[in-house]
């Protein structure tokens, strides 16, 4: 236990929800990007156009966001005392699984930059709603704290 103050507390929990919004945000808009540049020829401009587009969204938003929520999120698990609760280790396997789609989204977008990309619209239409998915389980599992 870090045993902040509870003004503290409040702040870190609201930087958080502001950083795991942000995050989401890119999570959802990158597949979402990869399913446009499917449409292009590689190597076009609009093809080198999407690269710049992908490279941004996830350097400049979506891993400093993903690395706030990290660090804000840990300072607040620090401060709970819910270790022994299913609901928690739940919630904590859907995060681990929202860091691995970060992960593999990563690595689709350095495929598109070497214009190796291996898969379809569809692909990514699909992929698109996973963080979505994921994002509804941590939700539920932190608000309603089923098998609590």
């Amino acid at each position: 236990m870090l045993d902040l103050s509870a003004e503290a507390y409040q702040w870190i929990k609201a930087l958080h929800v502001i950083a795991v919004i942000a995050w989401m945000a890119g999570l959802l808009y990158l597949p979402r990007l990869f399913v446009y540049h499917c449409e292009v020829a590689p190597g076009s401009e609009a093809s080198e156009k999407f690269k710049v587009m992908e490279r941004r969204l996830l350097r400049a938003i979506m891993t400093p966001a993903m690395l706030a929520s990290l660090v804000l999120g840990t300072l607040l698990l620090l401060e709970l005392d819910a270790w022994s609760e299913p609901w928690l280790h739940v919630k904590l396997l859907a995060v681990a699984l929202m860091f691995a789609a970060h992960g593999m989204m990563g690595r689709w977008r350095r495929d598109f930059a070497e214009d190796r990309n291996r898969h379809s619209q569809r692909f990514y239409r699909v992929m698109n709603e996973v963080p979505t998915l994921l994002m509804i389980v941590i939700v539920i599992f932190v608000i309603v704290k089923p098998f609590q």
